[in-house]
């Protein structure tokens, strides 16, 4: 089997639109959550997300990309510009061994409350010829291989909120395998309106607390549900060889990915935490590397009974060696970017690892006695790392997770 080496990584997220940014903001632990501003909150009971600020597609789009494709599609195709650049990969690798894999849970679902309001509105003719190849969850994978030429495999994984997770795995898998020399992949999401809002909200998964910083809790006592983020983040991978053949920048190796389903219920984890589990013990099978000098970014979503699962996950796939692990939700500071939450949370991986520091639980200040790991309160922590695993749960049962490796 062959090596698998990131080699480039672009970030748009509610801490910053560049992946300098974000690096900058979860080590410093800065909160990205604050009042929602994208329509009006007064009747309703989420009043905070997670919202990207500051966000200027013309500084990497042009204006007909911008204006034929959902907010979703742009955030992506910024983030694959600035992981492009920063790869320089372009006009390096054989077009039909390059391919393109984006999730996302919910796509353009900010274009189809447009136009389903256009045809409530003034009928079928008010209707953009836009709204179809504007909503699919796969045009942003699509847009992105048009955009750089590649030939190879192009697809759309959506499994909720492990949507970027899988991405990133099956991309893994395809230069692995042998069947691509090269992958642009990653996640990407743009659902900060109120439809999704009022859903997430009624099925009580959105936490109602109205302080930006007492919403997000991940693995605290006082938490009670997850804060929704949006954004995107895109990672170049490539085949090892390929990489150093061409002298390129490498990050570190992705050494393994798992991915299990619960199969129990729509929207809450199993109690029994097997599949969880399998899918960490599968991606970190051949990572071998001291539990004290592992970093783990937990999905940790700040939900009541996501916490206290996946810490006994992570009991029953590291045993006693689980005490010692460096963990941390970066939920905290981005909220639940859903089917870009994974894809962040693998660049917060291929960061730690190149700076040997744990980004932070923020305000995780009243530690649930379910939750007895080490979380990362408060502070980032400077320790030598050897490897990285992030994992990412979704509705459906869905159970991935990526193990990193410092070269």
């Amino acid at each position: 089997m062959r090596r698998v080496v990131v080699t480039g990584i672009g970030a748009v997220t509610p801490v910053g639109n560049s992946a300098a940014e974000f690096a900058d903001a979860i080590f410093s632990g800065r909160n990205g959550i604050g009042t929602i501003t994208r329509f009006d909150i007064a009747d309703s009971k989420c009043k905070v997300a997670a919202e990207v600020r500051d966000f200027d597609p013309a500084k990497r789009l042009d204006k007909t990309t911008i204006r034929k494709t959902d907010l979703f599609t742009q955030y992506a195709l910024y983030a694959a510009d600035e992981a492009m650049e920063d790869s320089g990969i372009a006009g390096t690798v054989d077009e039909c061994r390059f391919g393109v894999i984006i999730g996302s849970g919910v796509g353009g679902i900010g274009t189809l409350t447009a136009e389903e309001d256009a045809l409530a509105a003034g009928g079928q003719r008010k209707v953009s010829p836009q709204f179809v190849p504007k909503m699919i969850i796969n045009i942003a994978a699509g847009q992105a291989a048009i955009r750089y030429h590649a030939h190879g495999a192009v697809s759309a994984v959506v499994t909720a909120c492990a949507s970027g997770t899988d991405a990133v795995g099956e991309a893994f898998r395809r230069i692995r395998d042998g069947y691509s020399d090269a992958m642009i992949c990653g996640g990407t999401e743009a659902a900060v309106n109120p439809l999704t809002v009022a859903g997430f909200v009624n099925c009580m998964a959105l936490t109602q607390s109205e302080d930006p910083g007492a919403a997000s809790l991940p693995f605290d006592a006082r938490r009670g549900g997850f804060v929704l983020g949006e954004g995107a983040a895109i990672l170049i991978l490539e085949e090892y060889e390929h990489a150093a053949a061409r002298g390129a920048k490498i990050y570190c190796e992705i050494t393994g990915y798992g991915a299990t389903c619960d199969a129990y219920h729509v929207t809450a984890p199993a109690p029994d935490t097997t599949y969880v589990a399998r899918a960490i013990t599968d991606a970190a099978a051949g990572l071998d590397v001291p539990a004290d000098q592992l970093y783990v970014n937990a999905h940790g979503t700040g939900t009541p009974m996501n916490d206290v699962g996946e810490t006994a996950a992570f009991k029953q796939a590291f045993g006693d060696d689980a005490y010692k692990l460096h963990i941390s939700s970066t939920k905290s500071m981005t909220g639940h970017m859903l089917g870009a939450a994974g894809a962040i949370e693998a660049i917060a991986c291929v960061l730690a690892l190149q700076n040997d520091t744990v980004p932070p639980t923020i305000n995780l200040l009243t530690p649930d006695e379910k939750c007895d790991l080490n979380y990362t309160p408060g502070t980032a922590v400077k320790t030598p790392l050897a490897g990285a695993i992030s994992t990412s749960l979704g509705f459906g049962g869905h159970n991935a997770c990526l193990a990193f490796k410092k070269i």
